[in-house]
C-alpha cells in the first residue's frame, strides 16, 4: 500500500513548495528513486523543469518532460497526465487534488503551504487518503 508523506511549510517559511519540490527529488535521486512529479498543467510542468535546471548551481538532476525525454535514462520525470506505468517509486503531487494514480506508487509525497487555499486543499487530500487505510506521515518542516 501507499505510503504518503505530508511536508508542512510554517508561515514563516523562507523555502516554497518549489524549492522543497527540488530538494526531496534530489535526496531521493541520490537514494536510486525513479520520482514522478506531477503538476496541475502543461505550464506548470514546465515550470517545474525550468526550476529542476537552475535549482542548484552545483548539482545536476537529471530530469524531463514525459512528453520531451527518453523515460528509460530519465530519473525525474514531470508531467502533468498519468504518468508511464512502469513507475513505481516516488510521486510527488504538485496539485491541489488527488491523482487517480496514486496508488500505483510505493510512496506519495504532498508539499504543503499555510496559503489557505492550499492548506485546504491538503486537508481534504489528508482526509481522502484516511478514510481509505493508507499510511500517513506528517513532516513539520522548520524555517
Amino acid at each position: 500500500m501507499t505510503r504518503v508523506d505530508f511536508y508542512i511549510l510554517p508561515e514563516t517559511a523562507k523555502r516554497t513548495r518549489d524549492h522543497v519540490l527540488c530538494s526531496l527529488t534530489g535526496k531521493a535521486w541520490k537514494q536510486g528513486k525513479k520520482v514522478y512529479i506531477h503538476a496541475e498543467s502543461a505550464d506548470r510542468a514546465t515550470a517545474l523543469d525550468n526550476l529542476l535546471w537552475t535549482f542548484s548551481d552545483t548539482s545536476f538532476l537529471p530530469h524531463g518532460q514525459i512528453d520531451q525525454t527518453d523515460l528509460e535514462k530519465t530519473p525525474v520525470l514531470i508531467g502533468h497526465v498519468d504518468p508511464p506505468t512502469d513507475l513505481h517509486d516516488i510521486m510527488i503531487n504538485m496539485t491541489g487534488s488527488v491523482p487517480l494514480f496514486f496508488a500505483r506508487f510505493d510512496r506519495l509525497i504532498e508539499i504543503v503551504d499555510q496559503a489557505s487555499a492550499d492548506r485546504d486543499q491538503a486537508r481534504e487530500r489528508y482526509r481522502f487518503y484516511k478514510e481509505r487505510g493508507y499510511t500517513l506521515n506528517t513532516y513539520n518542516l522548520d524555517t
